[in-house]
This record gives structure tokens, sequence and C-alpha cells, in this order.
């Protein structure tokens, strides 16, 4: 009786680790770690797809989050589709600065530091741009160099991949300096300043 008592007592426990066991096989014959998974690369193919493609396509009318662009100014230089003779934010020291800098940097090699389109590239015969001081460019709007500099103009290519819209701006900001540096009349000179001038000229 003892014997077959004992027998009684171990089978639950016997059948409790064989559920274990098998409960530990199936785990990890089931197993998909992410090493092991698809991995979908751009320009390859992909059976996944019904398409064969591994890229996706851009859905319809969605639009990158921060990039909705819907200051018609700021990036297009136009106002109700005209091309405008404003900027789309103050005209500071700051922003000057900042247009004399990228404007070195960008513009220089074909406009020269001073604007007159006789950089280095064009010394090298590279065709010359206009200066910028002709009474064409002088009174052109703003909008018109930001929409150059967007757009490209005869041998010059865009440059909206590599200047962000704001300086951009900056860059008309410092095209606007420049033209008046060439035309300036001592009436334009703040007048705390116009004595260190006119006592230089003696």
């Amino acid at each position: 009786m003892r014997s077959s008592g004992w027998k009684n007592r171990s089978r639950p426990a016997g059948a409790r680790w064989a559920l274990v066991a098998l409960a530990a096989l199936c785990a990890s014959s089931c197993r998909v770690d992410m090493h092991v998974q698809p991995k979908l690369k751009p320009d390859n193919g992909s059976t996944f797809f019904q398409d064969g493609r591994a890229d996706r396509p851009e859905i319809p009318d969605t639009v990158a989050r921060g990039k909705m662009r819907t200051d018609e100014l700021l990036y297009t230089g136009r106002v109700n589709g005209v091309v405008a003779d404003q900027f789309p934010f103050p005209v500071t020291r700051q922003v000057l600065e900042r247009g004399r800098a990228r404007f070195n940097i960008y513009c220089s090699p074909c406009h020269d530091y001073t604007g007159s389109g006789r950089g280095m590239v064009v010394q090298r015969g590279f065709p010359p741009p206009p200066s910028y001081h002709i009474d064409r460019l002088r009174q052109a709007p703003a909008g018109h160099f930001f929409e150059v500099m967007t757009e490209g103009y005869g041998a010059m290519y865009s440059y909206a991949g590599r200047i962000p819209p704001e300086d951009r701006w900056a860059i008309v900001a410092y095209i606007r300096a420049l033209q008046l540096s060439q035309h300036a009349t001592l009436d334009d000179v703040p007048t705390g300043e116009r004595q260190q001038l006119t006592s230089g000229a003696k």
C-alpha cells in the first residue's frame, strides 16, 4: 500500500515537470529574434510586398513634421503669387552679419566681395554674372534675389539644397547693403558719424 501511495503522489510532480519541459521546448522552437527577421533594404527587391519593392511610396497628401511651409514669403519670396519687395523678418545687424558670412562663402566666387560680378571663378573664365549695382538689379524687388537663389538662373544653379531659406534672406539683406554702399550719399550716413567722414576728408 505504501508503495502504491508513493507512486500516486509522485505522478502529479512528474507530470508537472513534463509540462514545464514541453513549454520550454515550444518557446525555444517558436522564438524569432530580431537578428533573424527579414530586413528590407533601400533599392532592393522584396517578396514581402506585392509590388516586389522594399521601398514604400510616399503616402499622398502627407507632409513631414515641421515642413508645412505655409509662409509664402519666407519660402518663395512672393506674396499672393507676386514677387515681394519685403523681408519675412526684421533685418538686424545680426542678420546682415549672417548674410555677409553666407555671401562670402557661396556668392563671392562669382559675384566677388562687392557684388561687381568679377569673382575669382569669373577671372578664370566662367561667364560673368551681372553686377548688383546696375539699375535693373538695384530696382529689383528683394524677392527676386531670393527666387534666383532658390530656383537658379542662367548659368547659376539652385542653392535651395545648400542654403536654408532664412540664410537666403540674410544674403538678400546683405546684397541690399552692398548696393547701398556703392550708391550712398552723405545724407545716408547717421548724423553722429558724419563728422568723422567730413573731418577725414579734410
